[in-house]
């Protein structure tokens, strides 16, 4: 057994029951777990290794609740840049008809480094396509080799309804191929066990790219077996014109009588919420996952955490969404966004820096049904992040260190332990070369579009140069 002692602790958030904050603290990490947390000086004898962390301050790591991991390869395509979510699809279909698994793998590789370096040590990776040569174990793979804790949810296309944000039919996969296949990984990946390193989670895409069908029998199956469902609703205007159009109601109130509600249910970005469905999501328990920043790029509005958190009864986590509709992964800065975002609607005292910590960890937790990470306590799995305050963002900003991480210029962590193995010391990626990495990025983005833009005979990587003297306007097709 291998023993990590994190000494010297400026403070210390343990993010119990109780908020304990300690100072000139310590943490002894045995293997992947936490075995012992105190302050002052630490008495055990026998140390494998030691970090000094002096002028640190030390919390759980962030969970990500949903994301796109292809998306990487998608970044600031400049026909994504000012469109609503039905006219940012209508492009996106025909990029996603492009993937293939070599864009899938370092996208993947990308993402997570970026997420490591953000702070997040726990991701769900909402992977709903299946095209050309693309296999689902490519995500997993990824995580394994960069040391992520990873919650695949196998998504799915099967359903193409007449609409602009409707997948291009030559892009689904059968409902009966679907089904199999999720059976499939979860008998072979999914570890229910307590530190478990990667989990499956049920995921159809959304109400107008799956049938009915597909959430009946999906739910049913992860049911079955005790895994998690996600998926994206009321996410923007578009969907609810399209719900109320198709099915004459709103979004929660189908995914009710469909069953997918429960504290086995999350849903991406919950937009466009009204008083009844927010009161259906009350009642089953079920989750939302935030996401401010696409929320904010594609104008789908805002999800009214803050409301919802003071009336109780609602478990509210974060997501940085996927990199075409944030064009970044950084999940630090999505909890500042998180923040920022609550207050414009709805107050300066509607979020504080620690309540927007709460809902990145703690909410998070809850949503994922864990029990073993989220808090820094004996016995859970040693996920750990630290920033060192001793730098210039923070000069004249110590007064609150645990605020400063939310509220001063955060780019990145300094320190990331994932299961009880270093991912990031001091703010570097521990044994990998990002350069090759960027480098593949930026060649397997390029040959993605082009040979969509061949396909299609369409061109979406012109730049516009809108002015704002006199105005520019531009109109949405």
């Amino acid at each position: 057994m291998s023993t990590l002692l994190l000494e010297n602790i400026e403070i210390l958030a343990t993010f119990d029951e109780q908020r304990r904050v300690l100072k000139n603290a310590w943490l002894l990490i045995q293997d992947n777990l936490i075995k012992e947390i105190g302050t002052g000086r630490c008495e055990t004898q026998k140390i494998d290794q030691r970090l000094d962390l002096t002028g640190y301050v030390i919390l759980p790591g962030l969970i990500n609740l949903h994301h796109h991991f292809y998306q990487a390869l998608l970044k600031n395509v400049p026909s994504l840049q000012d469109a609503s979510l039905f006219r940012w699809l209508r492009d996106m279909r025909m990029l996603m008809s492009e993937i293939r698994d070599e864009d899938l793998y370092i996208a993947s590789k990308i993402n997570i480094a970026e997420l490591l370096l953000s702070g997040c040590t726990t991701t769900v990776e909402h992977n709903y396509l299946k095209v050309n040569d693309m296999k689902h174990e490519t995500g997993i793979a990824a995580a394994q080799e960069l040391g992520i804790r990873f919650h695949l949810a196998r998504g799915s296309h099967s359903s193409s309804p007449t609409s602009n944000g409707a997948p291009l039919s030559h892009t689904l996969e059968r409902e009966d191929d679907v089904l199999a296949d999720t059976e499939r990984l979860i008998k072979t990946y999914h570890d229910p066990s307590h530190g478990a390193m990667t989990r499956i989670v049920n995921a159809p895409s959304s109400p107008f790219a799956a049938s009915d069908r597909m959430y009946k029998e999906s739910i049913a199956l992860a049911r079955k077996y005790g895994v998690g469902n996600h998926t994206h609703m009321a996410e923007a205007p578009d969907e609810e014109q399209y719900m109320l159009e198709k099915f004459g109601k709103r979004s929660v109130e189908h995914a009710e009588e469909l069953g997918w509600v429960g504290p086995d249910v999350w849903y991406a970005h919950a937009t466009m919420l009204d008083d009844h469905e927010k009161a259906i999501i009350q009642r089953t328990g079920t989750g939302i996952c935030n996401c401010p920043s696409s929320n904010m790029y594609t104008a789908a509005r805002v999800c009214e955490v803050s409301p919802m958190l003071r009336q109780g009864g609602f478990k509210i986590g974060l997501g940085v969404d996927g990199s075409a509709a944030n064009n970044s992964s950084n999940l630090l800065k999505e909890v500042r966004h998180a923040l920022m975002m609550q207050r414009a609607f709805f107050g300066a005292d509607a979020m504080s820096p620690t309540q927007a910590l709460e809902i990145a960890i703690l909410g998070g937790t809850a949503i994922l049904q864990r029990d073993d990470i989220g808090v820094l306590a004996p016995g859970k799995a040693a996920d750990i992040i630290g920033v060192d305050f001793r730098q210039l963002p923070f000069a004249g900003g110590i007064h609150d260190p645990l605020a400063g991480l939310v509220l001063c210029e955060v780019d990145k962590v300094d320190l990331s332990i994932v299961n009880g193995n270093i991912r990031v010391a001091n703010g570097q990626l521990v044994g990998v070369d990002t350069a090759p990495l960027i480098e593949q990025g930026n060649q397997l983005g390029t040959n993605l579009v082009r040979r969509m833009e061949k396909r299609y005979k369409t061109s979406i990587t012109a730049p516009v140069w809108r002015r704002a003297y006199p105005f520019d306007g531009l109109q949405d097709e």
